[in-house]
Formats: C-alpha cells, structure tokens, sequence
C-alpha cells in the first residue's frame, strides 16, 4: 500500500546511508550527469577527464559547458585529469567514455581499478573493433569480474536537472546490481534490477541507430505515421537481434528497450536524431560529424550491428538502411524507397 494523502514518504532504507568514494572516468555529459547526480546525494566523487586543460576550465567555472551546458558543477565535486588520484580509495568505478573511445581509456586504468571495487558501465554501444558489448571488455580489461550495465531512459540533460527518471542496473551478479541499485536511487532516480546485461546493453546500442532513422523521417517532413511506424517496427528488430545475440527479447519491453527507445527516437536531446534530421534535410554524413563537438553514438553503432547482424543472419531493414545512410552515400529518398518497396509479409 503506497503513501496516503498527507503521509510523509518514509526515508530510505538503503544499505549505502553514508558517504562512499565514487569514480567516475569520462567527463561527457552522461558521465557528468551521473557524477552530480552522485555529489549530490553526499558521496565522494571524483570525476576523471582525459585532457588536464579542460579538467582546469571546469574546475575554474564549476561547469562542463562543452558536453553539459548550462549545469553547474557543486561544490563537492573534485574534478582530476589524474587516473591515479581518480580512483585511489574508491569503492565504485563509474565507466562512462564513448563507446568508439572504451578500450583505450579503460586500458589506462588497468591495474589501478582493484577487484574489490564495484565496476559499472554507463556507456551506450557496442566496441566497434570487437563488435562487443562494453561490460564484456570492461571486465576483461580490468580483470574485476561481471561489471554491472546502467541504462534507461536518461538524457544527461535531464538527469542533471533532477527531472525524475527510471532506469536498469543489469548484472549476472545479482548482488552487484541490487548495489547499484541502493547506491542510485534518490527522490527523482529510480532503479531496477535485471539479470539481463546483454538484453539490456543491446537496447542501448540498437536504439541509437534507430533513432537516426526515425530523425530522418522527421527531417523529410513525415509525420506521426512514419515515425510510430518506424518505433514499433524498430523494436521488432531489437528483439531479433538480441535473441540471436544471448539475451531475453522480454528485456525490450522495459526501461533499456521501449523506454530508452521512445525517449532518443522523440528527444529534442538526442544526438542521434539530430544526425538523422540533417540527414533527411539532404546534409551528407561527413559534414554532420564534422561539426559536431558531441558524439553520436549510432553512427558508429550502425556499423557494428549491421556487421553482426551479417554474421548472426539476423533481418534488420530499418538498421540496414541507416548503416546505408552513414556508410554507403545512401540519400534518404533511397532510404524511403527500398523500406517501402520491400516484399509484403505478415506482422
């Protein structure tokens, strides 16, 4: 039974009630986000970047206004390009770099992220090297044992903001995501659990590259038809593809699927859109990317399911054509007409 009309909620019973050291490596916007988010709740955090300049930029204007404009940064929260002095002491490493960016930066910290310490992985996508899934290197790199998958539904943009949110902390360690679980949730972040890391990291990477497709449509001018068409057909090929790759399709259905889905594909936040709105207004891929100072995850993306799909004979059209739109100097009128003109099926 929930709280009644004028009940005070009742505080937290969570195991985590006292200040822990936090790393977090990666001073995008998710990474940056997830550090307030983190500072904010009284813990110790630490948030590493690569390049000392604009670690000292940050620390002088108390804001990251490259990747997480208009944010301030509290005060709590130590800012260091030092990979050392980032993670001495810590009890929870927070993985955040660029997909395309992972191994490199991850590497740098091997030997100094200790098998004690819990490891999650906040990065969206899939190696592009590899074609594997972030907590799978993760874990092999640093030799920690399963690293725990966050995702959901969580622009930085937001999240940063305290604008309320749900997510998945995915593990095959049970005990290690019902950690995360406790450490996360606040007043306007709420945390599930999933036994499911492939279903869940999966999600996050095929919806980037779904999202493209849907700000394609909405860059040629179509409407609401084409893009809940696009949506929903779009999940049906997620399902496929992680069915064939290891994991539970029913995954899909929660947070890291339909939610995270839903939010880049609509989002005037998302990246991923952005590039496929310009996209369907004409602008070749080359040029987007080129002034663009973010990463968009499902450019890279694109590529790595379209070779596993190849390799795991797994039928991903929409997929398909916006690997076509970034690799193969498809424009988006092809791109309408081959999904169009495709063979006629049942549902």
């Amino acid at each position: 039974m929930g709280p009644q009309k004028g009940e005070k909620p009742r505080p937290r019973a969570f195991w985590y009630n006292t200040a822990m050291k936090i790393a977090v490596i990666g001073d995008g916007g998710w990474g940056t986000a997830n550090a307030r988010l983190l500072a904010g709740y009284g813990h110790d955090v630490t948030l590493w970047g690569a390049f000392p300049d604009y670690i000292e930029e940050m620390k002088r204007t108390r804001r990251n206004e490259k990747f997480l404009k208009g944010v301030e940064l509290p005060a709590n929260l130590k800012l260091t390009a030092d990979r050392a002095e980032a993670v001495a002491g810590a009890a929870v490493v927070v993985l955040a770099p660029p997909s395309k960016y992972f191994t490199s930066v991850i590497s740098g910290f091997k030997g100094l992220v200790t098998p004690e310490m819990l490891v999650v992985s906040i990065t969206k996508g899939l190696c592009e090297k590899t074609n594997r899934r972030m907590t799978d290197l993760g874990a092999e790199i640093l030799g920690t044992g399963p690293l725990v998958a966050l995702a959901g539904p969580t622009h930085a943009e937001e999240v940063a903001r305290g604008i309320p949110t749900a997510i998945v902390a995915a593990c095959t360690d049970a005990t290690k995501a019902r950690r995360v679980q406790e450490i996360w949730s606040g007043p306007r972040f709420r945390v599930y659990t999933s036994a499911d890391p492939v279903g869940v990291e999966i999600g996050g990477a095929v919806k980037n590259v779904l999202a493209i497709a849907v700000g394609c449509s909405d860059g040629m001018g179509y409407g609401d038809n084409t893009r809940a068409a696009l949506i929903t057909r779009g999940l049906v090929e997620m399902k496929r593809f992680v069915l064939a790759y290891g994991g539970a399709p029913e995954t899909l259905s929660g947070l890291a699927g339909i939610g995270d889905l839903i939010v880049t594909c609509t989002s005037v936040h998302s990246r991923n859109h952005a590039v496929g709105e310009r996209l369907g207004k004409g602008e070749r891929i080359e040029s987007i990317l080129g002034s663009m100072e973010m990463v968009a995850e499902g450019v890279w993306n694109a590529k790595v399911v379209h070779e596993i799909a190849e390799r795991l004979g797994v039928e991903m059209p929409i997929c398909e054509l916006v690997y076509a739109l970034c690799y193969k100097g498809f424009d988006a009128k092809e791109a309408c007409a081959a999904m169009m003109g495709r063979s006629l099926k049942a549902e």
